[in-house]
């Protein structure tokens, strides 16, 4: 699988800066995939990494635009998710044993592991197309966002 090597962040020239140093990029990329249902497209994210006295602090702000099926009608619309995250990148595993990351020896940081899995956790359970989505009708199924099926009509009489 092709990675999104813009998610790829070389924090070199913060190993030996100053604690508080810190720089932001903005990346935009058009697509993101997960696996074979679930595609983000028009990423746009918000990257900080920062100088700390651990390691590198990377804070990061995202949103993507993602198709889904609404529970309701079963009709694809497309709906957009955001995710904000900090994730702490230790120096040494020695000094941190209890971090989950440990900054690599060339101090490029990929990034896109945990913007999949943080997308991944802001994806609605029971998406909705519209808060007033009438759903399928029970007996034949018909669509009634579009028409009034003949059971909807006895029931109101």
């Amino acid at each position: 699988m092709k990675g999104n090597y813009q998610f790829r962040i070389n924090t070199g020239f913060l190993v030996n800066a100053s604690v508080g140093e810190y720089r932001e990029f903005d990346i935009a990329a058009p697509s993101l995939k997960v696996d074979e249902d679930i595609l983000f497209t028009e990423i746009q994210t918000v990257v900080r990494v920062s100088r700390v006295q651990q390691g590198i602090l990377v804070s990061l702000k995202a949103s993507a635009n993602i198709d889904l099926d609404c529970v309701r009608c079963l009709e694809p619309f497309a709906g957009r998710v955001s995710c904000t995250f900090d994730d702490l990148y230790a120096f040494h595993m020695r000094q941190n044993s209890d971090a989950d990351n440990f900054l690599p020896e060339n101090a490029v940081i990929d990034l896109e592991p945990l913007l999949k899995e943080y997308l991944v956790l802001e994806l609605p359970i029971n998406p909705i197309c519209s808060a007033d989505c009438k759903g399928l009708c029970p007996e034949c199924g018909a669509n009634l966002n579009i028409d009034a099926c003949e059971h909807q009509v006895k029931d109101e009489a």
